[in-house]
């Protein structure tokens, strides 16, 4: 029977890099997980052993891919996939399932893509830290959230640094410089009634191409990306402070409470309330029960 060690995060209030939940695994002969979609991004290092994952390639069709000891693998947000332990040598793995505003921009910088999701180490000395930064994760799961966030960016530094498919440096600097520009104004603006063409001119750009090239650069449109800054800002001061749910709508941007509560339910699937509830925020800081995650690894 396969061995597991299996975290759930406890905090989700990290905007640029957060995660989801951990584990380890020493897979029995032939045991398989999927076809499945996530909602974030979920990276497997292989410890020992082999297998295969196969996975959509973003373009309708399943590539079959082999894994091996000391290599990894990257599955997409709502991409299906399915991977299968060896039944002669089957892998054991540690994984991470991370998201936030700049996580397409890490996994693009490692050079991993839903046609190229397999993980090889250039050099392994950063490969090796990379995964004790891991296994870190997933065996001190009793620190405080800051303590693991901080691990998880050294992890993202190991696997951008040793992937022999890294594309650091070759990015388009005046881009970077633009999207830079757009979230600085994003973070000093989001409680202020801005729109995209706001932000745009900001940049110094019209709004067409601002909105492509900032789209192609963090996979969510400056309205999405708006609205998902705005709502984490939201949660924070549900779960930290005993303002009202009005006063919070408007200090992120909402003076319609109305409109707050709606945009935050399409976001969470929850009401502003009942989401403070289930987070022991508010005045008497009682948890509620959330409801049970499974894993996704």
């Amino acid at each position: 029977m396969s061995e597991v060690i299996f975290s759930v995060f406890p905090s989700e209030n990290f905007v640029d890099l957060g995660l989801y939940q951990f584990g380890w695994e020493q897979c029995d002969p032939a045991h398989s997980f999927g076809p499945a979609a996530r909602n974030h991004y979920l990276f497997h290092f292989c410890l020992s052993g082999t297998g295969k994952l196969i996975a959509d390639n973003g373009k309708g069709t399943d590539l079959t891919h082999q894994v091996k000891s000391g290599q990894g693998f990257l599955l997409f947000p709502k991409q299906i996939c399915t991977y299968i332990a060896d039944r002669e040598l089957p892998w054991e793995y540690v994984w991470l399932e991370f998201d936030g505003l700049r996580a397409k921009e890490c996994v693009e910088m490692a050079g991993l893509s839903q046609e190229n999701p397999v993980y090889k180490a250039r050099y392994k000395d950063i490969c090796e830290k990379m995964k004790e930064e891991m296994l870190y994760i997933v065996n001190n799961r009793e620190e405080s959230p800051l303590h693991l966030i901080g691990h998880l960016y050294l992890f993202m530094d190991g696997l951008v640094r040793s992937s022999t498919s890294a594309q650091i440096g070759k990015g388009n600097r005046l881009r970077d410089f633009y999207i830079k520009e757009s979230i600085a104004f994003i973070e000093e603006n989001f409680q202020n009634d801005i729109s995209v063409e706001d932000i745009a001119a900001a940049c110094g750009l019209n709004r067409s191409y601002f909105g492509k090239i900032f789209h192609e650069n963090m996979g969510k449109t400056p309205q999405e990306f708006l609205i998902s800054y705005r709502m984490t800002k939201a949660t924070e001061l549900l779960k930290l402070t005993e303002l009202s749910i009005a006063d919070i709508g408007n200090v992120v941007g909402y003076p319609n409470q109305l409109h707050f509560s709606r945009a935050f339910k399409n976001v969470y699937q929850v009401s502003p309330r009942q989401w403070r509830i289930e987070h022991g925020g508010g005045k008497k800081g009682t948890a509620g029960t959330a409801g049970e995650k499974l894993p996704n690894k």
